[in-house]
């Protein structure tokens, strides 16, 4: 009896000797690589596939914007006899004619016109980078996540095997009279409380599975390895050097921008309103001799334009372009305020998982972990009790899903970041 009492104990000594856990520590288990998953999202998500036609839509429109309406075409007879229609000399005045028009707008208004649909078709496609950017970190918080989740699955895994030791030493020490009944149903019910947790976990990766193949257009059914290891890398550029980061590459500001050249456009069409389109007609009258007339062939040449009068409807045009351009000056406003309160948020929560992974890696779990290893060996010799060894392995157990859950909630908070800025930050992730 003795002798099964000394192996559990350096069994629980050997498995407390064990690196933190891993993901996914044997090779032969599929694993997940973040940019694969991220090129495929990019390549097969059905909302980016809309939005990228959705601005081949808006560029076919640059075109036709700038493009002059159709010339128009006329054939008629002119002062036919009703009495004898078809008889084209019976009066000199008879004329079989064909002309040919085309509407003109003013000076400056086709380039104009093109202009504000090209900056409108421009605004879409960065309208559809700031999707990708979407897309992408949805990807990586799913990644993250799941990541999480497979390390505290891994850890549960540990601890339910060393709760079953425990189970049997307390079994033993109760056998010899050393132990109480009390300390076999407290070990037995923290591992029917940890295996509770296991099934909350495999339901929760399994949710976290099928968004995951919804964000790549895959099967719900698809099965999502399980994540590598990951670490992190704590050296971030400053609160300025990420604002001026999202100044050149996010692309909502630039949408923003080429909105606000849009409204310009549209300010600028809006005051040639006040000035006319032409129509240009040409017509060309074949006649026959009749009634003495030699049936000279004729022509007329002339220009229709229209009077800008209604000053009602060109002043609200004006007002409707003025009020564009003050939202879009707001919006971006609004835009870069938002940028910058994020950065300063998401850095101060980033440098807080920062340390406290710092803080779990080398200071804690060693710490925890040295204080459970005393507990096992001074229950051995019964010096401590049954519950303070099971409170020691509990403790190191949440430790351990900390500092786990701080570098999982580090990456998202960084994928976050990223998106946020509209660039990817360099870096490794160290574990």
């Amino acid at each position: 009896m003795y002798v099964r009492h000394t192996s559990a104990i350096f069994f629980i000594l050997a498995l407390l000797a064990v690196r933190p856990a891993r993901a996914a520590e044997h090779n032969h288990v599929q694993t997940e690589n973040l940019n694969r998953l991220v090129a495929s999202a990019l390549t097969g998500n059905p909302e980016l596939k809309a939005s990228a036609s959705r601005w081949e839509m808006f560029k076919n429109r640059v075109k036709q914007a700038g493009s002059l309406e159709d010339p128009m075409l006329m054939l008629k007879i002119q002062n036919g006899v009703v009495t004898d229609p078809l008889n084209f000399t019976r009066d000199s005045m008879t004329q079989k004619v064909i002309g040919i028009s085309q509407q003109l707008p003013y000076f400056g208004k086709r380039a104009l016109r093109e202009e504000v649909a090209s900056r409108e078709a421009e605004a879409q496609h960065f309208a559809h980078a700031e999707r990708r950017l979407e897309i992408t970190r949805m990807v990586k918080e799913t990644y993250y996540q799941l990541g999480s989740v497979d390390h505290e699955l891994y850890l549960l895994d540990k601890n339910i095997q060393i709760m079953e030791t425990f189970i049997t030493l307390a079994q033993t020490k109760y056998s010899v009279g050393q132990g109480a009944q009390q300390d076999i149903f407290k070990a037995q019910l923290e591992r029917s409380k940890m295996l509770d947790m296991r099934i909350s976990l495999e339901q929760q990766r399994k949710s976290l599975g099928i968004a995951l193949n919804a964000i790549l257009f895959r099967a719900s059914d698809t099965p999502v390895g399980e994540i590598p290891e990951y670490g992190i890398d704590g050296t971030l550029p400053s609160a300025q050097e990420l604002m001026a980061t999202a100044e050149e590459n996010r692309p909502a500001l630039k949408g923003l921008a080429a909105q606000l050249l849009k409204g310009k456009g549209s300010y600028a069409l809006a005051q040639k309103e006040y000035y006319p389109d032409f129509n240009v007609a040409f017509e060309y009258m074949q006649r026959q001799p009749a009634m003495g007339s030699d049936g000279s062939d004729m022509y007329s040449l002339g220009v229709t334009f229209n009077l800008p009068v209604h000053r009602e409807r060109r002043e609200a045009m004006l007002a409707e372009s003025n009020s564009e351009i003050a939202m879009t000056i707001e919006e971006t406003n609004a835009t870069r305020n938002s940028i910058s309160s994020g950065i300063a948020d998401l850095l101060a929560q980033m440098e807080r998982r920062s340390k406290l992974v710092e803080l779990y890696k080398n200071g804690i779990i060693p710490q925890a972990q040295q204080s459970l290893e005393s507990a096992t060996i001074g229950y051995r010799v019964n010096k401590v009790d049954f519950l303070t060894l099971l409170d020691n392995r509990v403790t190191l157990y949440n430790y351990e899903h900390q500092y786990y859950d701080s570098m999982a909630d580090y990456q998202m908070k960084k994928a976050q970041l990223e998106a946020l800025i509209g660039k990817e930050l360099s870096g490794s992730e160290k574990p």
